[in-house]
């Protein structure tokens, strides 16, 4: 099962992590796009293990358990060591605050709905959401890299503000779906009048 080729390449995505991170303190001025290149091969791999499992019938319980966690310890990482390296400061800290806080929930929430055997599929705002926020991983990545006239970082932050924002909403209607798995049924006026009577 790990030798399956989509497992093989979502277990590359994880094992891109370290390479990223030391990317971030080679002293070269190419660093950047080292980063840059390692995220983007990574984004690659998240696009043909899913891909590849459909086409093989390789599909496996391992194999989803596997797919979103290799996801969000990629960024996770990422905008940790953005955050260290000061492309992320200030104020720009929130919505990247915000997108970690949203992946922790959204997975513990997961989780809680798995043991119910009630499914949370993937709305398409939620999947803007991330589109917009690897573009904007990938802007800060490049940072001030970037050719002249685009202005990378400047970009990054704009984008990443945008894909908070979006965080943010998603996150909520994914709470509310899962609240409706967790708190018991409201009762009507009618069964409230007879437990009154009874």
């Amino acid at each position: 099962m790990l030798t399956d080729l989509p497992n093989v390449l979502t277990l590359s995505r994880i094992v891109i992590i370290p390479a990223l991170v030391a990317a971030f303190y080679l002293p070269f001025p190419l660093a950047n796009w080292v980063g840059f290149g390692l995220f983007v091969a990574a984004g690659v791999t998240d696009f043909f293990d899913g891909y590849v499992a459909r086409l093989r019938g390789q599909q496996s319980p391992f194999g989803r358990f596997l797919d979103p966690i290799a996801d969000k310890l990629l960024v996770a990482a990422t905008i940790v060591m953005l955050v260290a390296e000061d492309r992320i400061e200030d104020w720009a800290m929130l919505p990247a605050l915000v997108i970690l806080c949203r992946e922790i929930l959204v997975s513990g929430l997961r989780e809680f709905l798995a043991e119910l055997n009630v499914g949370m599929p993937v709305s398409r705002l939620a999947k803007w959401k991330t589109t917009v926020q690897i573009i904007a991983i990938c802007m800060l990545l490049v940072g001030d890299a970037a050719p002249q006239p685009i202005p990378g970082q400047l970009l990054g932050i704009a984008l990443l503000w945008l894909a908070g924002a979006l965080t943010l909403w998603t996150g909520i209607d994914y709470l509310r779906a899962g609240l409706g798995h967790m708190l018991p049924p409201a009762k009507s006026d009618a069964a409230k009048t007879r437990e009154r009577a009874g």
